[in-house]
């Protein structure tokens, strides 16, 4: 399955080439020359299209140099623990890193804002201007600067869905009592439903859900699911619940990035929409190819819960929550203006 989603991806790459702003179409890539540079990359799980950004930058970046400049991408935690990615960056273990803000809220407070639900991020073009748009905020900077990281660019995921185990839920209610992965403000909208969140890392749900830990899992749909393997254990998936997403930026540290020489920074700014191409194109084809499947199999129950039912969902778990996390942080960090930042950003054009 992951060769036929990597072929699409990379043809949808090639097709939307001519038309990456600020990037360089393949077939008309210059090379770059310059000093030997060797960095390591921290990442978990295994390659997916969460990671196929970050793996058109690693090649991209090898090729255009002739292999002078390489980032080696290091995954299933063989560098650092997922939730520890921060600290490695901050003392320069790696040289880059993916990390999700959620894992670990304290640390990077500004960029919380972007894990509250139920936010309009329509599609896949406007969350990576609005995690762009808070990314370049000075709150933001000031609180990976801290960490001695900077960030590079946003590593996007779709809208989280649930999946789970035994009896499929046919309505809100069906999800009080229970015990669900749901991280930053998607835990808190879930509280409202009367259910309780857990925010373990992705590597931890397979067995969290095998044992009854939890019920049920928050993913983004539909690859996490298949990447993490959840999809074996499982009886139903939610299809329309559409409850948010959270921001996993890339970072780089901060003296390895100032020790790049100029035309190196260049390379990597201009590799950017095509890093996002890719993750798109991957995004997409694996939906298609695992929604197909799960029709076929029919193990899986595709759940769609009734919109009305969801209207209310969004109005108890999305402005109160919203609200609160501003009130909770107004006083250590321009919390208001972020969250306008957002809103601003996500509706501009329509």
């Amino acid at each position: 399955m992951r060769k036929t989603i990597l072929t699409v991806a990379a043809a949808a790459l090639v097709a939307a080439g001519a038309g990456l702003t600020g990037s360089i179409a393949p077939a008309a890539a210059q090379m770059v020359d310059g000093p030997e540079v060797s960095w390591k990359m921290s990442l978990w799980g295994k390659r997916r299209a969460f990671t196929e950004g970050v793996e058109y930058v690693s090649a991209q970046v090898a090729e255009r140099t002739g292999g002078k400049f390489t980032i080696k991408l290091f995954y299933g935690d063989q560098l650092s623990k997922s939730k520890e990615n921060l600290d490695g960056i901050s003392i320069g273990a790696f040289e880059a890193a993916i990390f999700c803000a959620s894992y670990h809220p304290g640390k990077n407070k500004p960029l919380n804002v972007l894990d509250l639900p139920f936010l309009p991020l329509s599609d896949f073009g406007v969350m990576r201007k609005v995690h762009q748009a808070v990314y370049d905020h000075p709150a933001a900077q000031e609180a990976m600067s801290k960490w001695n990281a900077v960030i590079y660019m946003p590593a996007i995921l779709p809208q989280y869905e649930y999946m789970g185990r035994g009896e499929p839920p046919q309505s809100v209610a069906d999800f009080e009592g229970k015990r669900l992965r749901a991280l930053g403000g998607m835990g808190e909208a879930a509280k409202k439903l009367g259910a309780t969140p857990s925010t373990m890392p992705a590597s931890e749900t397979y067995t969290a859900l095998q044992r009854g830990t939890i019920d049920a899992i928050g993913f983004p749909y539909t690859y996490t699911f298949v990447s993490y393997k959840t999809e074996e254990i499982s009886d139903w998936v939610t299809t329309n619940m559409k409850l948010g997403t959270v921001n996993c930026p890339t970072v780089f540290n901060v003296d390895a990035w100032n020790a790049l020489p100029d035309q190196y920074k260049e390379l990597l700014n201009s590799l950017k929409d095509g890093a996002a191409a890719a993750m798109q194109a991957a995004y997409d084809a694996q939906d298609v190819e695992n929604v197909k499947r799960w029709k076929e199999e029919g193990k899986i129950q595709l759940v769609e819960i009734p919109e009305e039912e969801m209207a209310e969902f969004r109005r108890i778990g999305g402005k109160p929550v919203w609200d609160a996390w501003i009130e909770d942080n107004k006083d250590e960090l321009p919390a208001q203006e972020l969250f306008d930042l957002v809103i601003s950003t996500a509706t501009a054009g329509m």
